[in-house]
């Protein structure tokens, strides 16, 4: 398969700046950004006039299921679904059958992804009540990050041993990334939903059970731990205006080259639903963290705009439409998205919330920053090949018969998007076309400059 291509007259949107000029892909990675670059023998060649070239967004936050529910989503189908929407690298939570909470088992997801994944992958390590021995031993460059789940009462992937807690937090080798409720005060909750609804708890009353006083209560928390080892922490999937006051604005690196300790995250289906969306969609969107309201909605949107909020990723979580259908104590939580995300969130440029410049900031520069990616995440030379190239002028209704996510249907179906994937590229092979993936082609295990 042909590595070689120049891209021509596209308008590149790449480190706060948009200008118009021609890219160079040779071996997998770009080789020149000029204007009027002539093709040399045995390049193919794209004319992008009229198209945005982006680098490829870098999703942080993914479920895929693999091992151990595989009937609802796989390493296979979820990265051709990322290949369509102009995802080129996955970060893929440790929550499997087994979880990654050892070496052997994070190193087995690797191994796997090599064989399959269509796009470039990482994995998390879990955090728990007894792995933190396996946590200290982690190689930095062997994961991303850690996973914890704070402040739930059960379970062998929800730490709340406060002591273990603090443990983590002195002691983890890499950055720590947080899911913020508070189980105890979610439970109570729903103990009271229970005895007013029964068994027929409408989907509208989700984010009140897991109500923004949990999400506050478990973020302060993770934040004050980090504070006192001096952890670098990341708060995932940020949901209430009420927590935003917590995190500073601004950019990840400063200008005297000192970073963030302590950064958030929010994702695209908080940007896009609101609560009144429960009665068309009921369960198909609910999610942990809920889906709150317009004005915790257009707080979201703002703190991604002024860098409050410094990424946007998608924790795409697929469910079979079978199980969402059931009543809300058995339909689980999350929702597939990896395929429409980017243009999900490219709608709130042409709404005029967002500039096209901090969309792509918060979808690859970032992530790539705060992870220490290696040589991805930007339109540099010398950087892998990773590209997106996107039609802000050819709309895009969503349709289930497109759906690649195994679960085989989207929330957004029906919705008209203003802009559509023309292509991907990872490493420099076109895996999307704008109308299939190519099958042959495999992503790379990222590596991380630690």
């Amino acid at each position: 398969m042909s590595t070689e291509w120049l891209i021509k007259n596209a308008e590149l949107v790449n480190e706060g700046r948009r200008f118009h000029a021609d890219l160079r892909v040779k071996d997998g990675r770009i080789e020149t950004i000029a204007g009027d670059l002539d093709a040399r023998p045995g390049e193919q060649v794209i004319d992008a006039s009229g198209l945005w070239l982006l680098p490829g967004m870098i999703d942080d936050q993914v479920h895929f299921r693999e091992p151990g529910l595989t009937h609802k989503a796989d390493t296979w189908h979820e990265s051709r679904a990322c290949a369509a929407g102009g995802i080129t690298s996955f970060m893929e939570m440790p929550n499997t059958r087994p979880p990654a909470l050892d070496r052997d088992t994070l190193e087995a997801k690797y191994t796997r992804a090599a064989e399959t994944s269509a796009v470039n992958y990482a994995y998390y390590m879990g955090a728990s009540n007894d792995n933190l021995e396996a946590i200290r031993a982690l190689d930095p460059k062997a994961a991303p990050g850690v996973k914890v789940f704070m402040g739930a009462s059960t379970g062998n992937m929800l730490v709340d041993n406060p002591e273990t807690l603090d443990g983590i937090f002195r002691d983890c080798p890499t950055p720590i990334i947080t899911h913020c409720e508070d189980t105890p005060m979610i439970d109570a909750l729903h103990a009271k939903a229970r005895e007013k609804y029964g068994d027929d708890i409408p989907a509208w009353e989700h984010p009140l059970i897991r109500s923004r006083e949990a999400c506050i209560k478990s973020t302060r928390l993770a934040i004050s731990l980090a504070q006192k080892h001096g952890t670098r922490l990341h708060v995932l999937h940020i949901s209430t205006a009420d927590e935003l006051a917590l995190f500073q604005p601004g950019p990840i690196v400063h200008q005297d080259g000192s970073r963030k300790r302590i950064t958030a995250e929010t994702c695209v289906h908080f940007l896009h639903f609101d609560d009144r969306d429960y009665e068309r969609l009921g369960f198909l969107i609910k999610c942990n963290p809920a889906i709150k309201t317009s004005a915790d909605r257009e707080a979201i949107i703002k703190a991604l705009a002024e860098g409050r909020i410094d990424v946007l990723a998608t924790d795409h979580a697929p469910h079979l439409l079978e199980e969402k259908a059931q009543k809300y104590d058995n339909a689980p939580s999350g929702l597939p998205l990896v395929q429409f995300a980017l243009q999900a969130a490219l709608q709130r440029v042409f709404e005029g919330k967002l500039t096209l410049e901090r969309a792509v900031e918060s979808v690859t520069h970032a992530p790539a920053t705060l992870f220490d990616v290696e040589h991805r995440g930007y339109l540099r030379e010398g950087y892998a090949a990773d590209l997106v190239l996107v039609d802000p002028n050819k709309p895009h209704t969503v349709t289930r018969a497109e759906v690649l996510s195994k679960c085989g249907w989207s929330p957004f179906e029906g919705e008209t998007f203003h802009s559509s994937i023309h292509s991907t590229f990872v490493n420099g092979q076109r895996v999307w076309d704008g109308s299939k993936v190519d099958e042959s082609v495999r992503g790379q295990r990222l590596t991380f400059a630690r």
